[in-house]
């Protein structure tokens, strides 16, 4: 007999191109924070594995992304979610399409890959993308209804 009033986790992928710091971020922030609510996980269109410094500003803010994987968006493509989550507009220009209930949701944050300058300057270009995915993802998941 099934447990009542026991809601069932809504089912979010994050993806990203490189799969190796904003939706590792993202992932990382749902399990930590909504983990009662969303089952969280995180591709990339062209996967190279998942940041050192975004392990370490992840660290940083108490949350282990270390384990995670750096994953190809189609080895997603049998699983049946609910939200697909564009980090980047790369990414939602190359997302596949999903069958299913899933909907497509763009939110495109900086890539903090990409700053160029001195350690401190890339490291705090990492400490705001994961800010901002924090911001965002502490919206989750009644933010998707509105956006959908």
């Amino acid at each position: 007999m099934p447990e009542t009033g026991k809601k069932e986790k809504i089912k979010v992928l994050f993806l990203c191109t490189g799969n190796a710091c904003r939706s590792q971020m993202a992932e990382g922030w749902a399990r930590h924070l909504k983990s009662d609510v969303i089952e969280a996980d995180s591709g990339g269109v062209w996967p190279v594995g998942v940041s050192s410094r975004a392990i370490q500003v992840m660290a940083e803010a108490g949350i282990d992304i270390s384990s995670q994987t750096s994953d190809h968006v189609n080895d997603f493509l049998a699983i049946d979610f609910d939200y697909v989550i564009t980090l980047c507009d790369n990414a939602r220009e190359r997302c596949p399409i999903f069958s299913g209930k899933a909907k497509l949701i763009h939110k495109p944050f900086e890539d903090p890959t990409f700053v160029m300058g001195s350690t401190d300057a890339i490291m705090a270009a990492f400490r705001q993308t994961r800010e901002q995915i924090k911001t965002f993802v502490e919206t989750l998941p009644e933010s998707l209804k509105d956006n959908a």
